[in-house]
């Protein structure tokens, strides 16, 4: 494994942090010593779910400039409008999309078409004076707010165009127990990263499991 930075001092946002990913993510980041700031568009309904696990709430804007990395675990629906809305904000940044565009049937979960090729990339276009990361997909919210959960065996993909801002996010995801950051190639490929949520939600459902991905030989 590459050295990685250290980045125990850093303050993460999570934008979306109210939905079970984003807090699971934020109460993780909490426990391993991060400075955490949960962000909604309603800060009084930030402030609740940042309340349940001891870390501070706020609404996006405040979240997004106060923090030294931002995570975006909002809806996909309301993705696009999000990014958008901070551009100014998380200019500067590293950002980090954990997203999953899917849709829902009687046959289960499936990937959605992104008509910029991914959630992660569609962040890109917008946010062009940030540094877009694609990480923290595949990891199960439930396992995240279990506090009889003390480590994930889970490895991370990370993927972007920046060395220094995917060895940050590996490193990152490093501070979680049991977890490994692993770059994953660039973020033209987030979209299979992306889309294989779907294959592990059919996974777990048929398992009764919170199936995550470890890689052989690294």
């Amino acid at each position: 494994m590459t050295d990685l930075p250290d980045v125990s001092g850093l303050t993460i946002g999570i934008l979306g942090g109210t939905g079970d990913q984003g807090k699971g993510l934020a109460r993780r980041f909490h426990l391993a010593g991060h400075k955490v700031i949960i962000g909604s568009r309603n800060a009084e309904r930030a402030q609740q779910a940042a309340d349940e696990i001891g870390v501070r709430g706020a609404e996006n804007t405040v979240t997004a400039t106060e923090s030294d990395i931002v995570i975006i675990a909002v809806p996909w629906d309301g993705h696009k409008a999000t990014v958008e809305s901070l551009k100014s904000e998380l200019a500067g940044k590293i950002v980090v999309d954990c997203v999953n565009p899917m849709g829902f049937d009687k046959q289960g979960a499936f990937a959605l078409p992104v008509e910029e090729g991914s959630a992660a990339q569609q962040a890109a276009a917008i946010l062009t004076e940030s540094r877009v990361v694609a990480a923290f997909h595949h990891v199960s919210a439930v396992l995240l707010l279990d506090p009889d959960v003390a480590e994930i065996d889970l490895d991370v993909l990370v993927l972007g165009e920046d060395r220094e801002a995917t060895d940050t996010v590996q490193a990152l995801a490093s501070r979680i127990p049991g977890v490994r950051g692993i770059y994953g190639g660039r973020l033209r490929n987030a979209h299979q990263i992306e889309a294989f949520t779907a294959n592990l939600i059919s996974i777990n459902r048929r398992y009764k499991a919170h199936a995550g991905i470890r890689l052989t030989d690294v």
